[in-house]
């Protein structure tokens, strides 16, 4: 079985959905690095370095919160939109 998608460049729209279709992947990975990969920690450590840089500034329990409210939000808009991307990479 073979998909053959056919764009025309010239026109605006189309360039737009090709755009759409070779970055999926990108996308993809993005998503997956959002929902189950380092995002949470990245976010931690540069928190830690602004805490770092100026003390006291930054309440450690108020960061984790803040945090995991973020990626629960994140979360919660892949799935709105029937974003699984599991299915797109795995």
């Amino acid at each position: 079985m073979k998909a053959i998608l056919e764009f025309d460049l010239t026109d605006p729209d189309d360039k737009m959905e090709h755009m759409r279709c070779i970055k999926s992947l990108d996308m993809a990975l993005a998503l997956w690095e959002i929902q189950v990969g380092n995002f949470r920690k990245e976010i931690m450590r540069e928190l830690d370095a602004m805490d770092a840089r100026d003390p006291g500034c930054l309440n450690k329990k108020t960061m984790e919160d803040g945090v995991e409210l973020v990626i629960e939000r994140l979360r919660e808009l892949l799935e709105e939109h029937n974003i699984n991307s599991e299915d797109l990479i795995i």
